[in-house]
């Protein structure tokens, strides 16, 4: 090591470059080096261009981002350059496909437990922006509805005030109410009032939280669509619907959108206690929507399928039951009482809430998007049709919106 030191002196003398070498050194940097920041504030720190590998001054924890609708809000906030934190409470490779959200340091996991104040106040400890996406269909032996809608969200909403939390984002329901009206149940759905509570709580605790209320989301791996396309929702080519699904009125969103005026939420300032409506841009009559869906799926008359009323079917009512009894953990197609009582509900948009429109979100319509999402389901999918061999199935009717 000597000798090249003094080999590389005597080239410096030679040359007459030792002052611009030390220049060089003295004003070496190095990764060790302390740079002070000028604030500590996440705005000043926001680095690139807003892409995936940078950052945009956001820290969010999003709970429940195994869900249907949190998978989709992680790579919509990933895509702006949003630090995510992602806490779970199910199997660590049900959550590992959302590393692919962010670049590498930009997304990170960690275990918590709903009932457990320490494990939750880590997982926003570093984030100004919370998001509560915790949801499920059924009762579980470990988790009744009352712990997911009630317990759960006024939990974290206490902590997200404690911890000094910017922005509370809060997901409900658009049918959710105190007194929900009995069809199949009869209390009515446990789901719709325990969410109503819930957010009663979380309006209590924060009162600048800002709630989302979708209607039923449609979109991959969803269980509005695939529900129906189920084998086990069917009496083998009958949909059994209440009233023949001819008394309920439904308005589908798809998911991407509700994911986008999340985001855009997080991003204005001034919806600070405002409570949105997540439906789409059409109303339609349940009946109308599920033989639109078989025709789609090249199921319609001409096969066989028809409705009918399942207040008649006792079978019907028979395989709901067992269904719940055998498999209460994970029931098939999701069929359950309480499913099939929250799906035959009226979406009721209260006048003067505002929508996912007023948040400059573009609505998908239903007609646009769910041929492409039952494709997989359709009859004869890997028979080699010829051009115009299958006429196009009419769309559903709508029912137009008069306010």
């Amino acid at each position: 090591m000597a000798s090249i030191v003094r080999q590389l002196g005597l080239q410096s003398s030679r040359h007459h470059v030792a002052p611009a070498v030390s220049t060089a050194c003295g004003h070496a940097s190095y990764s060790t080096d302390v740079k002070p920041l000028s604030s500590t504030r996440l705005t000043a720190m926001k680095r690139g261009t807003g892409g995936r590998s940078s950052f945009n001054g956001i820290v969010a924890t999003v709970f429940g981002n195994s869900g249907f609708l949190g998978r989709y809000l992680c790579n919509k906030l990933g895509k702006i350059g949003t630090q995510l934190i992602l806490p779970y409470r199910c199997d660590h490779y049900d959550v590992l496909r959302l590393r692919l959200v962010g670049d590498l340091g930009q997304v990170l996991f960690m275990p918590y437990d709903i009932r457990d104040d320490a494990s939750i106040k880590k997982a926003m400890k570093y984030s100004n922006v919370v998001i509560n996406l915790i949801g499920r269909d059924w009762e579980t032996k470990n988790f009744k509805f009352e712990d997911i809608y009630i317990d759960g969200p006024a939990r974290i909403a206490r902590l997200a005030k404690e911890s000094g939390i910017e922005k509370f984002i809060h997901v409900s329901n658009i049918s959710a109410e105190e007194f929900p009206e009995p069809l199949l149940l009869s209390g009515g759905s446990k789901i719709l009032k325990t969410k109503f509570i819930g957010e009663q709580v979380v309006r209590d605790i924060f009162p600048d939280a800002v709630i989302f209320r979708p209607s039923d989301m449609y979109g991959s791996e969803d269980r509005f669509l695939r529900s129906y396309a189920n084998v086990w929702r069917r009496q083998y080519r009958a949909i059994p619907l209440w009233r023949k699904g001819e008394a309920t009125i439904k308005q589908p969103v798809f998911v991407s959108d509700v994911a986008a005026g999340i985001v855009a939420a997080i991003k204005n300032p001034d919806v600070a206690g405002k409570t949105y409506c997540a439906v789409g841009p059409k109303r339609y009559q349940l009946s109308e929507l599920v033989d639109w869906f078989f025709r789609v799926m090249r199921r319609g008359p001409d096969s066989g399928y028809f409705r009918y009323d399942m207040r008649f079917d006792p079978f019907f009512k028979l395989k709901v039951t067992l269904t719940e009894k055998v498999c209460p953990g994970w029931p098939i197609a999701s069929l359950s009482w309480e499913k099939l009582e929250k799906d035959h509900v009226t979406d009721v948009v209260p006048y003067g809430l505002p929508t996912l429109e007023d948040l400059g979100v573009t609505l998908t319509h239903m007609e646009d998007q769910v041929p492409w999402e039952l494709k997989p389901f359709r009859a004869n999918a890997y028979y080699d049709e010829e051009l115009g061999e299958f006429e196009k199935p009419a769309p559903p009717k709508f029912i137009p919106n008069t306010i």
